[in-house]
């Protein structure tokens, strides 16, 4: 089973830039998508239909234009879930969830910290989302957590660790935190089979960022351990360039 999580930075520029034809080359049979910006309503969704994805699932923020996550699949989970239960992490479309018989996939696409007040509505997000998977994980055992953390893990995953250690995405409270996360009985599935540096999968777009490679890694496939023996591979998706993300991939046996 393929699974791909990506950041689209706004579907209808992505569609804009070949997504569809890039996705029916990718052939995943499921993929993530965050930060899609847009509802179901503005989207021709016969594009996925026809590119093989029958089944689409679009979770929105209130606000038009904003945030927003979805899920495309090839086959037709038994379940899903639409947000959270917790009101102002619902409010801004970041969660979604669908259940199959052995496996649920999320969608996940967690708050960045823009600025103080936004960094304080990361870190309570980040401490209540933490609740919800340890509740969610008693039921459902196989879960694959795919998204945008907004947060790179270890120094290799940053191309200038000492520079931006006191910027939001590598602050000491943040990697302490996904590094709990993983400690709670989860995968990063990258690293798991990935140990080398210089690998990303977002870029900013000054600076000419991407074509030097300055980048974070702030996208995670992250895998419980129930699967582990399922795993069979990881890896990033550079050359894919509809976003100032890139697709990032685990494959897992079903």
């Amino acid at each position: 089973m393929k699974i791909i999580s990506y950041n689209v930075n706004g579907i209808r520029a992505a569609l804009k830039k070949g997504f569809i034809e890039w996705l029916q080359q990718a052939n995943p049979d499921v993929i993530c998508i965050q930060e899609t910006k847009a509802h179901k309503e503005q989207l021709d969704l016969t594009v996925f239909e026809d590119a093989g994805y029958p089944y689409h699932y679009w979770y929105s923020a209130k606000k038009k234009g904003y945030s927003s996550v979805a899920i495309l699949s090839k086959t037709k989970p038994n379940h899903v879930e639409y947000g959270t239960g917790i009101d102002y992490m619902d409010f801004e479309g970041r969660n979604l969830r669908i259940d199959f018989d052995d496996i649920s996939i999320m969608s996940l696409y967690l708050p960045s910290g823009t600025n103080d007040a936004r960094l304080e509505f990361k870190f309570k997000y980040m401490d209540d989302f933490q609740n919800y998977i340890t509740e969610l994980k008693k039921e459902i055992s196989n879960l694959i957590i795919c998204g945008d953390y907004n947060i790179c893990h270890q120094e290799i995953d940053i191309h200038n660790p000492k520079g931006l250690q006191k910027t939001s995405g590598f602050l000491p409270e943040e990697r302490k935190w996904i590094g709990n996360f993983i400690n709670n009985g989860f995968i990063d599935s990258f690293r798991y089979f990935n140990s080398e540096p210089h690998q990303y999968s977002w870029w900013s777009y000054r600076a000419n960022a991407r074509n030097n490679n300055k980048g974070w890694r702030l996208d995670y496939a992250m895998v419980s351990e129930p699967l582990k023996e399922r795993l069979k591979r990881a890896y990033i998706l550079p050359e894919a360039k509809h976003s100032d993300h890139c697709p990032i991939v685990v494959e897992i046996d079903r």
